[in-house]
């Protein structure tokens, strides 16, 4: 099949596909067989003005539905998600590479905010506060922002959107999300079912593209707000361009996590948790845990438990059961695996070396096993730099404010967690550590929904998180109200008193 008779994935504006009219187009892979599969239409300025006129127009209508007519649709959502889920699990699985599992486990966790947001009218609740002067009173509303742009990556097709758009189209926005061009079709399929839930053509809208479709977004007035996740350059990018437009803008970067390991942690507990949170979808996660910072003596115990652990891991095509899939494309499984050179020319030791696995799955596919690197020098770009892949550093220090310390010191400030028994060590490290989330001996510290998820640094860009309490009032606008109402009485003693006295014009006193 040649390239022009592959499929192709369309955008999805006023809710219906609207093929790309012969212009750029990118390939689509299937990373477990090395092969492309598809092409999804890149947006041009014709497509992208396109695609918010049509959002701006079906927001305005949107909104001025009542809270309940809202819900209904989010209700009807969530029931066809749940019932049809393993549908979007092979489609993330096809594009990304993830294993089924794990894509279900991405679409349950995004499910969460949508069941979050089918609850969105107790959180718009505004405020009240009667007779704050003789005859007034204040109330406060949250009301939407109108066209909101959500720029998703290629790691969580399915959960990173759902982090934002389920509040947002609650709230009574419009949402045009831009998904990655690597896996875009789990954004088609959540418009379909938008659509089959009863959700106005307009309110959800999918525009396939690159940094074009981007700066589109970013730059376009009928735009309000703009919610990125993406490597820590990008998001400054979005985040300072965005600004520069004028948007409110929340923009999630990259990570470096680390797991302190004090002595009397639970070694097998903690090698299960490095294992499942340093090579669970393939390290493509921004919570993966990437360095294991151990406190001596317990390192070589800690390595060789990690060490046999790993020997069990099947790798191969996500459809066949295995433990862990390819990397996304081939130019990222080999950038990914270059570390392992700069950590042997560095000093460290390759304790277990990825390059060399035997994978139930094509050989064109884009292979790289786990990686365990023991005594990696903090001077190493192994260390400093966020690799996204399945590779697990090992840095070993005498102490726990020496790995406090180390932690802190870095650029990023995404998620960590603790490992250990010490009650006092793990509330003295929650408080200490200048992190986003923290997990106690819990390796993936991912809140819940009615938390919110963000971190600190160099790894968020903005002052409001995804989801929870932050999402709602990111895609809300506050209005506070004062109102007087008097009397005929009132009225009338007011009239005379002006009569009497004239107009006072000084700054309004509360009686």
């Amino acid at each position: 099949m040649t390239t022009t008779e592959l499929p192709l994935v369309p955008h999805w504006i006023d809710g219906a596909p609207y093929p790309s009219a012969g212009g750029r187009t990118a390939d689509v892979y299937d990373p477990a067989l090395g092969i492309v599969t598809k092409r999804v239409a890149l947006a041009d300025a014709t497509e992208i003005a396109a695609a918010i006129a049509s959002a701006r127009k079906a927001q305005e209508q949107w909104a001025e539905l009542s809270l309940a007519r809202r819900q209904s649709v989010l209700f009807r959502f969530r029931e066809l998600l749940e019932a049809r889920k393993p549908e979007l699990a092979e489609i993330i699985t096809a594009e990304h590479g993830k294993v089924l599992s794990d894509a279900l486990g991405e679409i349950s966790r995004g499910q969460e905010v949508v069941e979050f947001a089918c609850g969105l009218a107790h959180h718009l609740k505004g405020e009240f506060s009667e007779q704050v002067s003789a005859g007034v009173d204040v109330h406060s509303v949250r009301q939407p922002l109108g066209v909101v742009g959500v720029i998703s990556p290629f790691n969580f097709p399915a959960m990173v959107p759902a982090w934002f758009f389920p509040i947002a189209i609650a709230a009574g926005n419009a949402v045009v999300l831009k998904p990655s061009e690597k896996d875009p079709s789990a954004a088609i399929w959540m418009a379909e079912l938008w659509r089959e839930a009863g959700l106005p053509g307009g309110v959800f809208t999918v525009l396939n593209g690159d940094k074009e479709a981007v700066d589109g977004l970013l730059a376009h007035p009928d735009v309000a707000a703009i919610s990125f996740v993406g490597s820590t350059p990008i998001a400054k990018y979005v985040y300072e361009t965005g600004a520069k437009y004028g948007k409110r803008v929340q923009a999630l970067g990259g990570a470096k996590n680390h797991m302190l390991v004090l002595p009397d942690a639970d070694l097998d507990l903690t090698a299960d948790a490095a294992i499942n949170a340093g090579f669970g979808s393939a390290g493509e996660r921004c919570m993966a845990i990437s360095v294991a910072v151990v406190v001596e003596p317990v390192a070589d115990a800690l390595v060789e438990k990690i060490t046999e652990r790993m020997s069990a891991l099947r790798i191969g095509d996500g459809r066949r059961g295995c433990d862990m899939g390819p990397l996304v494309t081939r130019t990222h499984r080999d950038k990914v695996a270059s570390y392992l050179d700069i950590a042997a020319e560095d000093g460290a030791t390759i304790v277990v070396d990825g390059r060399s696995v035997r994978p139930d799955g094509a050989p064109e596919g884009f292979w790289l096993g786990p990686s365990l690197i023991d005594r990696v020098p903090t001077g190493s770009r192994v260390y400093t730099e966020e690799i996204f892949g399945p590779v697990l550093a090992v840095v070993r220090v005498n102490s726990y404010e020496e790995g406090v310390e180390l932690i802190n010191a870095g650029s990023f400030g995404n998620g960590t967690a603790i490992f250990t028994n010490d009650g006092g060590a793990a509330r003295r490290f929650q408080r200490e550590i200048k992190v986003g989330m923290i997990g106690v001996n819990v390796p993936i510290p991912v809140p819940v929904a009615t938390f919110s998820f963000g971190g600190w640094k160099e790894s968020m860009f903005g002052d409001t998180k995804a989801h929870g309490a932050e999402g709602v009032k990111f895609f809300t606008a506050l209005k506070a109200v004062t109102t007087r109402w008097t009397d005929p009485g009132e009225r009338a003693t007011v009239a005379a008193s002006a009569q009497g006295g004239g107009i006072n014009l000084g700054f309004p006193q509360n009686d």
